[in-house]
């Protein structure tokens, strides 16, 4: 009976899949990331590894888990946790869960976009305290995202989905940067695209980052790039933290460069940069795009699949690489 390890808790929906299956289950009980040496005492022996993003999965951790490893399962679209040359030198398949996110995380995204444009959290906070004493014609005026210009940096599952939800549902004029050009995309919404990220960011009203953490997407905004946008531009950042410059954008905030953001990742996550928790401007989300009940159900029945297809001799549907 091969053995799973899963490191955290996850939606029942993939643990009962698997157990169905006839896996042996084991799953960390307590509601945290593991470190190095917890992660590899406890998964040593284990026929498959389920693992979430907060997991460093290299090669010490793979030879200390033992050569019966047959593969690792990635709770999460992204894989920048997991050291790929270390698991391919081992003969090692590596999955992941892309595409039953993409709607949730979009969503949150422009939920995050509008948060900022009409001052929601803001405007929350100043009546629980109290402060609200009646109308005024000018307490909290926001922005209009209608007809405003959005600018996607990255037009993949999500980033074309921001895309399409401005475009239709509010109108706005949608400019693209991505390695590749999408002219059927920009024909079905009526995008442009943008041959580098400066001349997208100094049009753009709203910009929203759906890159991949890549060596040369890191820092993608830097100070630079964010001195390039407007100063009534705001920024929204729902892929990976590392994209952004994190100090260079808290002392944009500070001083002005940018009017706001709104981040659900963070660069040393989930620790914060000086200064950013204590911004007005700033939107704070605790890496929870994809947290909805349908979409960690989706997710974690989506990783079991993927150890279940390799036992019975299949090819997992979502090989990372492949």
């Amino acid at each position: 009976m091969p053995k799973v390890f899963v490191t955290r808790k996850i939606p029942e929906r993939g643990i009962n899949l698997l157990k169905e299956k006839g896996f042996e289950i084991e799953v960390n009980s307590e509601d945290r990331v593991l470190s190095k040496s917890e992660l590899i005492a406890m998964a040593h022996g284990a026929d498959a590894l389920l693992c979430l993003l907060t997991d460093t999965i290299d090669a010490e951790v793979l030879d200390g888990i033992g050569l019966q490893l047959k593969i690792v399962a990635n709770y999460a679209v992204g894989f920048d946790n997991l050291d790929l040359p270390a698991l391919k030198a081992r003969n090692i398949p590596a999955t992941n869960t892309p595409g039953v996110l993409t709607e949730t995380v979009a969503e949150h995204t422009f939920a995050l976009l509008l948060a900022l444009a009409h001052r929601i959290p803001e405007s929350d906070r100043f009546t629980r305290a109290g402060e609200y004493h009646g109308w005024a014609p000018l307490l909290f005026l926001g922005q209009d995202v209608s007809h405003k210009t959005l600018g996607i940096l990255g037009l993949g599952r999500i980033g074309s989905r921001v895309a399409y939800h401005g475009a239709k549902g509010f109108n706005m004029n949608v400019l693209y940067y991505d390695v590749k050009r999408n002219e059927e995309f920009e024909k079905e919404v009526g995008a442009a695209f943008c041959a580098t990220p400066e001349e997208l960011l100094k049009q753009s009203d709203f910009v929203s980052i759906h890159v991949p953490l890549l060596p040369s997407t890191k820092h993608l905004m830097n100070k630079e790039r964010l001195s390039m946008m407007k100063p009534t531009a705001y920024l929204v950042n729902t892929s990976r933290g590392p994209v952004i410059d994190e100090p260079a954008l808290v002392e944009a905030l500070t001083n002005g460069v940018i009017r706001g953001a709104a981040l659900d990742v963070y660069e040393h996550e989930p620790d914060l940069s000086p200064g950013l928790k204590n911004l007005t401007n700033a939107i704070l989300t605790p890496h929870t795009a994809s947290a909805t009940e349908e979409t960690r159900a989706k997710m974690s029945a989506l990783a079991a699949e993927n150890i279940v297809a390799l036992f019975e001799g299949r090819t997992p549907p979502n090989l990372i690489g492949q």
